[in-house]
């Protein structure tokens, strides 16, 4: 290869680099639709999770302010709903002086949701909640 050919071939490369360095350009996973068949029920979720999800039903009182607001779903691993359509609610982590990842997100009405979901992985994954 011609060295004006390898000089072109490494601008190219610093380009591309400069260019996902700064969110121009990224290279992003496919979106993979949810298993529908993945679930967990009520009473496998941790302690302070069956709690949240009892307090969702009366609506609250929820102890982190960020409970009951919106969940954009921008992961789009839950079914694509409009926006506002789900909420999110922090399941507590024993120990931890934050949220930590653990979360249930819930569709519909806020006290009588259609369907809830639950992740431990900060929104990577969710489990659809059964009673």
């Amino acid at each position: 290869m011609a060295i004006v050919g390898k000089i072109k071939l490494v601008l190219a490369g610093l380009i591309l680099a400069a260019a996902s360095g700064s969110g121009l350009v990224c290279a992003k996973a496919p979106v993979v639709p949810p298993d529908r068949g993945s679930t967990i029920s009520v009473v496998e979720i941790p302690a302070p999770g069956s709690q949240t999800y009892a307090l969702i039903a009366q609506g609250g009182p929820f102890a982190y302010e960020k409970d009951g607001t919106v969940f954009g779903n921008r992961e789009r691993l839950l079914p694509i709903k409009n926006r506002g359509y789900y909420r999110v609610y922090t399941v507590a982590t024993p120990g931890l002086n934050h949220r930590g990842t653990r979360r249930i997100v819930c569709g519909g009405k806020p006290r009588e949701p259609d369907a809830c979901y639950y992740t431990d992985d900060h929104y990577a994954s969710f489990r659809r909640i059964v009673p």
